[in-house]
């Protein structure tokens, strides 16, 4: 496969009904001008080292993206409700299958 895609199989229900837990998405590596609100993307989470997590981008500025849960139960999803904003050279890629 091209190493510009990644296989991501999505654990927890914070993207939920969106993305189930357990099913396998597929995500292409971007640059951060190509991202755009309400896409799904996988970022390294800001506060845990080695950790990825996969959410939508609420908002976004020049440097950094608001990213949300699909869940609607507000305590099924860490986003950035908790963590913050996160920094666009944090965000590997853009989700392009489901």
């Amino acid at each position: 496969m091209d190493s510009r895609f990644l296989d991501i199989r999505v654990k927890g229900d914070s993207m939920w009904p969106t993305l189930e837990d357990g099913s396998v998405v597929r995500f292409e590596r971007i640059s951060g001008a190509a991202l755009q609100i309400n896409q799904i993307v996988l970022c390294n989470h800001p506060l845990r080292a080695k950790f990825l997590v996969i959410k939508r981008i609420s908002s976004i500025d020049d440097k950094t993206a608001f990213l949300v849960g699909d869940n609607p139960d507000p305590t099924a999803s860490e986003d950035s409700h908790n963590f913050g904003r996160v920094e666009i050279k944090n965000i590997l890629a853009c989700m392009i299958e489901n």
